[in-house]
């Protein structure tokens, strides 16, 4: 019928198409077909309010039935999953196998499942709110680069066997690549009247990037292929460019205040990448691979791999130094001119004489953010998110079927419609938990291990009049009664990205 719809019958053109009355005839033919008919009713689920998981601007209930999430919540299938019961060394990556957030696609490399997709979404959409609030433009560059590239910064050789490298059917030899410092100078440089009045030029991308370690491990943390929002930013004068490397080390500051992670900006080596500064942000836990010092004095902190290896006395104002093991989700680095004069990446100044660009780029691991944010936030069997990016903020239990209260379901449902349509923010952060098989108990303990921020329970008070609905706050693990108005009031306090 859709080739129907598109194309007419399988008859010759100037038998179908021979005038305007033969097109009218044809339109109501397909007007009549029952299949027609029924299209749109098929297409809704038969009625307003069937649980269907879909757009829920359709005015369908999102349900947790209908979602794509193997669970392991036993710790043997968990360790069947990865093979090797030394693998699992971290709590972030044995609770998002649990239930269902990842699962193990070859070593280092997961398939990310619905929960997790919908909160890296959610990450990128805050993270394009502060890149592009200090001027950032998003752009995507291609994850195969030219290894002659690679071969002009002496990367290809330096990153040695890090580098994910293949050629093509010509020979023609490429990476996967790391990360795009070759790529975004070159595309620069091949624009050649860029002028200073369009500098600050801030551009960014959050893409998949390769990287062949030689152990994978803990997960997401450290894998083979990954997510990261990478910056590139182009300047006038040394001094321009370490105002804008300013900028953007605020901006993320403000990332991960925004999702309560309490990093530490830390002094850190140059590295593969190069340059003359360089700042890492660590976020403090125990299974962390850095090490970095902090000064409570005069606020002094830095990577131990730029200290000497006895020292223990600040450099800045001599007082004792506070160590301890981080998560490194973000890294800065002043570039100068290391790469703009490799690929003579030029501006023309306020004179008219080209100069060659001051650039610096900016890194955040997106994948990395969201395992090392379920790493330090949840409790060892319930997994805890950053409020941002909850991958739904609500779940709504109605009672267990054949129960007494079972009557109270009919008012749940109406509950969902009623916050959908009172508190639009929350419109598709809703999920109905249909399992109405099990208990309220048992789902009540499933939702605390998926960490849904808020849970409201239809139990025996959902019979009162008025009914009132049991909410609990799993991050504070507060737990009131309120009514269908008190529960929409509450909630519109809820913020969202």
């Amino acid at each position: 019928h859709c080739w129907f719809l598109q194309h007419g019958p399988r008859r010759k053109p100037h038998k179908c198409f021979s005038g305007p009355g033969v097109m009218e005839g044809l339109l109501s033919r397909c007007r009549a077909l029952p299949v027609l008919a029924t299209c749109s009713h098929q297409l809704s689920g038969y009625g307003p309010h069937r649980f269907y998981h879909c757009d829920p601007e359709r005015g369908k209930r999102l349900v947790l039935s209908r979602v794509f999430q193997p669970q392991n919540l036993r710790g043997d299938q968990v360790l069947s999953l990865e093979d090797r019961s030394g693998d699992l060394t971290c709590k972030s990556q044995r609770l998002m196998l649990q239930v269902g957030l990842i699962h193990p696609a070859s070593p280092g490399c997961y398939h990310l499942l619905p929960y997790t997709v919908r909160a890296m979404e959610k990450l990128e959409r805050v993270i394009d709110q502060e890149m592009q609030a200090i001027g950032g433009q998003k752009v995507n560059m291609p994850s195969l680069s030219p290894a002659e590239l690679w071969r002009a910064t002496n990367r290809w050789d330096l990153m040695g066997k890090e580098l994910l490298r293949l050629r093509d059917r010509h020979g023609k030899e490429y990476c996967l690549g790391p990360t795009h410092e070759e790529a975004v100078t070159a595309l620069v440089a091949s624009q050649k009247r860029v002028s200073y009045k369009q500098l600050p030029l801030l551009l960014y991308q959050v893409t998949r990037k390769f990287r062949d370690e030689p152990r994978p491990r803990f997960g997401l943390l450290r894998g083979r292929e990954f997510y990261m929002k990478d910056m590139y930013t182009f300047d006038s004068s040394p001094e321009a460019a370490r105002h804008t490397y300013g900028l953007v080390c605020e901006a993320y500051s403000s990332l991960f205040r925004r999702l309560g992670l309490r990093c530490v900006r830390v002094q850190a080596d140059v590295g593969s990448i190069g340059g003359t500064a360089s700042h890492e942000f660590q976020l403090p836990a125990d299974i962390g691979e850095d090490r970095f010092a902090v000064c409570p004095s005069c606020g002094f902190s830095a990577n131990t791999e730029t200290l000497h290896s006895s020292q223990t006395d600040c450099p800045a104002c001599w007082g004792p130094l506070t160590k301890a093991r981080g998560i490194e989700v973000g890294h800065t680095f002043y570039l100068g001119t290391k790469y703009s004069s490799i690929f003579n990446a030029q501006f023309t100044n306020a004179q008219g004489k080209p100069c060659l660009a001051e650039m610096g780029c900016y890194g955040l691991g997106v994948t990395r953010i969201l395992a090392a944010a379920v790493e330090v936030l949840s409790t060892e069997d319930c997994i805890r998110w950053p409020g941002l990016l909850a991958p739904y903020q609500v779940c709504l239990i109605p009672p267990k079927k054949g129960s007494k209260e079972e009557a109270a379901a009919e008012l749940m449902g109406h509950l969902y419609d009623l916050i959908t349509e009172a508190v639009p923010q929350l419109r598709g952060e809703v999920l109905l938990d249909d399992r109405t098989h099990l208990t309220i108990g048992n789902r009540l303990k499933d939702a605390n291990k998926f960490g849904y921020p808020f849970v409201i329970i239809a139990g025996k008070r959902a019979l009162e009049d008025p009914a009132h609905f049991e909410v609990w706050s799993q991050n504070t693990g507060e737990v009131v009664f309120l009514t269908r108005e008190g529960v929409t009031e509450f909630l519109s306090q809820v913020r969202v990205v």
